[in-house]
């Protein structure tokens, strides 16, 4: 049996509440204009097929001998040559006193933003991660910056609780964890974890849990984290006119920024580029 092509359906485009009432301002009536009449007499007739006569001239003039100055589009084979597009902006991203893995000096620093809920961060995590840190030994310094998008409901209590491990020496330990555990932070319920489950991941990480609890219900890195996405906000736009930061993951590779989960080779890219450079 043939497969039917699925139905089209009409799509509706959602009403727009506006945010603001508009004042409404009372209708002006149209101004009665009074009809004029005048006389054209013969001299009128003469004066006007004067001034025509002379601004033809001139603009003969200027068809003969002025038109045409500027040289004509270079065309080569058929197709008009037109400048390059601009080249991609290189950020300078701060990375001073941000969680980071390898050493302070080496030749590469990737910083990305990240969010722990988000699924595309978690893929590229598990299948890119440590792939990329393994390839190049010692010329990687990795930072991580927070950018918990506001519909992910876990994501920013989980950037306070990586934080608050920090506090132990063990961030990098329980970021890993946070993502080995993706699939209770982005439940399809929208479950918001409790505490209990966070102090579980400190637990098994041999962490103090008291001191662990006190500084995620105290908040004490809520405002870094606020200031973290507010800065991903106030990057410039790349020169196609992306967004610096328009989503998660966002990584910066010296300051050349990609968008999205990429795999390892658009990494190695950039990075062998940047290495020859340095050699």
């Amino acid at each position: 049996m043939p497969v039917m092509p699925p139905r089209k359906t009409k799509t509706i485009a959602p009403v727009v509440e506006p945010v603001i009432e508009p004042e409404v301002f009372p209708k002006e009536q149209p101004p009665v204009v009074q009809e004029e009449t005048f006389t054209f007499k013969r001299s009128h007739f003469y004066a006007v097929v004067s001034v025509l006569a002379f601004a033809a001239g001139i603009l003969v003039g200027y068809v003969a001998w002025g038109y045409n100055t500027q040289a004509a589009p270079t065309i080569v084979q058929g197709v008009v040559q037109t400048a390059p597009p601009p080249e991609p902006r290189i950020y300078e991203i701060e990375t001073k006193d941000y969680p980071s893995l390898g050493p302070a000096d080496a030749p590469i620093e990737i910083v990305e933003f990240s969010d722990y809920q988000c699924p595309y961060c978690s893929r590229w995590h598990d299948q890119v991660f440590q792939s990329l840190l393994a390839a190049y030994p010692g010329k990687i310094k990795f930072v991580y910056r927070n950018y918990p998008l506001s519909f992910h409901q876990n994501a920013f209590a989980s950037a306070e609780a990586a934080l608050c491990a920090g506090d132990q020496d063990a961030y990098w330990e329980f970021h890993d964890v946070l993502f080995a555990n993706q699939a209770s932070l982005n439940n399809q319920a929208g479950t918001v974890l409790d505490q209990a489950t966070y102090n579980q991941y400190a637990g098994e990480l041999g962490l103090d849990v008291t001191v662990f609890e006190e500084c995620m219900t105290s908040h004490k890195y809520q405002q870094f984290i606020l200031d973290d996405a507010s800065y991903a906000g106030s990057l410039p736009a790349d020169t196609n006119g992306e967004a610096a930061v328009g989503g998660t993951p966002t990584f910066f590779v010296n300051g050349h920024r990609l968008g999205g989960a990429y795999p390892l080779e658009y990494f190695r890219e950039i990075i062998d580029a940047e290495l020859a450079k340095s050699n």
